[in-house]
């Protein structure tokens, strides 16, 4: 709900606090440091500032059909200094090392959500920009935007009515940071004995800590879950971590998601729209929820033969390993990628923890800088600024040819405790050409010290890509810029650049990076690692399939006779693998209750745009012609247009959906 009337993918800062240094051009702004005990009269402090500012806005003279431009530049400074003070709360909720920071943050959320509500259900505000007339382009889509986003928060409702809204959007806000804090704060660890830990390398043994029975202590981050889940040999040890693993949010979390649900249903009856899917996807590509479940209908009906397929072939294989007979052999949910990760060794010569040896981590950044500058025309020039942890780096991005700084880019790259789990971008500013304004984002993973394994460097890239979008942006107005595109477009930048991590022309480099030396990646390993990455394509598409339906599920017409586990259970158990008996997976699956609710298949719907823009690319991913054509066609232009134009002016063409269903059933050519 945050994401549908605030603009949380952009976190700004406001003049106040912000460290400025002086550049040739422009001005570099780097994150105010704050501690847990000033942040709450800092918070209060800008909420003041910015509502001076909105009740000044009010008195703005404005004749009917008045032009938009200037009415529309005022309110994207509003709104930019409203980002500026409302964007690091929200990373610091989800980065900062102190919990009492984080916490905070969180009570400031709710008020900024709060006050968000407030100035978009302010009918004044929403008049006054009515009144106006666009005269191009740009200023007609901005307007329509800000139009909406009024809409959409109620501001035409009756007053019984939108009170009811600003309540929801208040509870949902609250609930959402229960959810996410009782999986993020969960400080459990699981107790494993050395003989459990067999089958796991010696460096990941090493960074464990023990306890007094001299037994191994593992916790819920992905640099110690998926090893496990991958090299473990004990099976049972195997079934007690994925257990654990999908309750770590606790069964708080499925009361909470239950709340969410029914108050979104709720929400969208106060419009009149017959759900939730309703209501949230007519601003999207895909408009409306029946052209999004035939969609996810027509996946389904291509992979699930291919997830059956693949758990029979690994069923044989464990048989075969293990001399047992075939009608007594299962592939369990807990086992799948360990037997997988068994195959692909066997099948492929492909040890994902050898692989590591090929991508350090360092080697990695240096390769990926590399390559993006070759491929769009920048630098990355490292900053010594102050952040919120000492490990985080801090870089310029610069023109090449006109030396322009252009943004900024933080690095936050290794797990610690109280982190946010994942791998993520947050816009840190929107940009603005209007202002000089310039975008940063914060690039936040969970990444091994030591090297990447090839699904790690893919989601590095991937994870790249977004911070691209964000800095490479330059729009007229900071609303517009960068990832501020349709949720259901959002990805496409990101899933496309994931082919820069799997082609030779681009991975053979990664060792010119490295020091002290690494293993070069040659086209033995490149065709092996492009046979692991086909490997198991019906069971990921099916389990990308299985997320989106279920979330359709829970934010459909029927939403309030939903039983959020209930449901996963039915559907999970009439997939191939099926379901685990006690495991709680709705209440860990963050998405739904971070942005994506109702929007889950946009990853795939993303990634249909992304493979066909790549074909633009051809035999050749590092040509730069086709690289700044895509910058100044997709990435510079934020959502100043809508998506599938955009993608229509870098294709030359209408899009097509030939090449993802391509993709998964393994008939791509390259």
């Amino acid at each position: 709900m945050k994401n549908k009337t605030l603009k949380m993918t952009t976190l700004c800062m406001l003049a106040i606090g912000i460290n400025q240094y002086a550049s040739a051009e422009t001005t570099r702004s780097t994150l105010p440091l704050l501690k847990a005990k000033q942040l709450p009269t800092w918070c209060d402090s800008n909420l003041k500032k910015i509502q001076q500012q909105i009740t000044d806005f009010e008195k703005t003279p404005v004749n009917a059909n008045a032009a938009a431009a200037p009415i529309l530049a005022k309110w994207d400074k509003i709104f930019a200094h409203f980002e500026d003070f409302s964007g690091p709360i929200s990373l610091y909720s989800n980065v900062d090392p102190d919990a009492k920071l984080r916490k905070a943050a969180e009570d400031c959320e709710i008020k900024i959500n709060q006050f968000h509500t407030d100035m978009f259900q302010n009918p004044k505000l929403y008049n006054l920009i009515k009144n106006t007339q666009a005269m191009d382009p740009v200023d007609k889509k901005y307007r329509q935007d800000i139009l909406s986003q009024f809409e959409d928060t109620g501001v035409q409702l009756e007053p019984t009515k939108r009170a009811r809204m600003k309540a929801i959007l208040d509870e949902l806000t609250k609930l959402e940071q229960e959810y996410g804090r009782n999986v993020r704060d969960n400080p459990e660890k699981l107790e494993f004995t050395p003989e459990e830990m067999k089958g796991l390398p010696g460096s990941y043994i090493s960074a464990l800590k023990k306890n007094a029975k001299g037994n191994y202590l593992v916790g819920f981050e992905y640099p110690e879950y998926r090893p496990f889940m991958e090299l473990a040999d004990n099976d049972d040890a195997r079934k007690r971590y994925q257990i654990a693993f999908t309750r770590r949010g606790t069964e708080q979390n499925l009361k909470l998601l239950k709340q969410a649900i029914d108050l979104r249903y709720e929400l969208a009856q106060l419009f009149g729209k017959a759900s939730y899917a309703d209501w949230v996807l007519k601003d999207r590509m895909a408009k409306t929820p029946d052209a999004v479940n035939q969609f996810l209908a027509d996946v389904q009906k291509t992979v699930a033969p291919l997830e059956r397929k693949e758990v029979e072939e690994l069923r044989a294989f464990k048989a075969q390993t293990l001399k047992t007979p075939l009608d007594k052999t299962e592939i369990t949910r807990w086992s799948e990628a360990y037997w997988s990760e068994k195959l692909r060794k066997s099948k492929y010569q492909i040890d994902q923890e050898k692989l590591r040896d090929y991508f350090p981590t360092l080697a990695a950044q240096k390769w990926l800088f590399a390559i993006s500058s070759d491929l769009y025309g920048i630098d990355f020039k490292p900053v010594k600024v102050k952040a919120w942890q000492d490990e985080v780096e801090y870089y310029d991005v610069v023109d090449k040819k006109t030396g322009k700084l252009l943004g900024g880019l933080y690095m936050d790259k290794f797990p610690r405790e109280g982190k946010y789990g994942h791998a993520a971008v947050w816009g840190v500013y929107g940009g603005s050409t209007l202002t000089n304004r310039l975008s940063v984002s914060a690039l936040v993973t969970n990444f091994n010290r030591k090297g990447l394994n090839s699904d790690e460097l893919e989601t590095f890239v991937h994870e790249f890509g977004h911070a691209l979008h964000g800095i490479l942006s330059n729009t007229r107005y900071a609303s517009q810029s960068g990832t501020s595109v349709e949720r259901d477009f959002v990805e496409a930048p990101s899933q496309m650049y994931e082919e820069w991590a799997r082609r030779k022309e681009t991975l053979s480099k990664v060792a010119d990076y490295c020091d002290p030396a690494c293993p070069r990646v040659d086209d033995e390993l490149i065709a092996r690692l492009k046979a692991v990455h086909n490997y198991g394509r019906g069971l990921r598409y099916a389990r990308q399939t299985l997320y989106a339906q279920y979330d359709m599920a829970l934010h459909s017409a029927d939403a309030l006779k939903v039983k959020p586990l209930e449901t996963w259970q039915k559907m999970e158990a009439a997939t191939a693998l099926g379901y685990v008996p006690t495991t709680e997976f709705p209440g860990q699956f963050g998405h739904l209750m971070g942005g994506y609710q109702a929007g889950y298949y946009g990853y795939m719907w993303s990634e249909v745009l992304a493979l066909d823009m790549l074909s633009a690319y051809g035999d050749n991913l590092n040509n730069p012609q086709v690289g700044q054509r895509y910058r100044q066609t997709i990435l510079s232009q934020g959502s100043q247009k809508p998506a599938a134009e955009l993608v229509k002016d870098f294709l030359g063409r209408e899009p097509d959906n030939k090449a993802f269903f391509n993709e998964i059933t393994g008939q791509r050519v390259k």
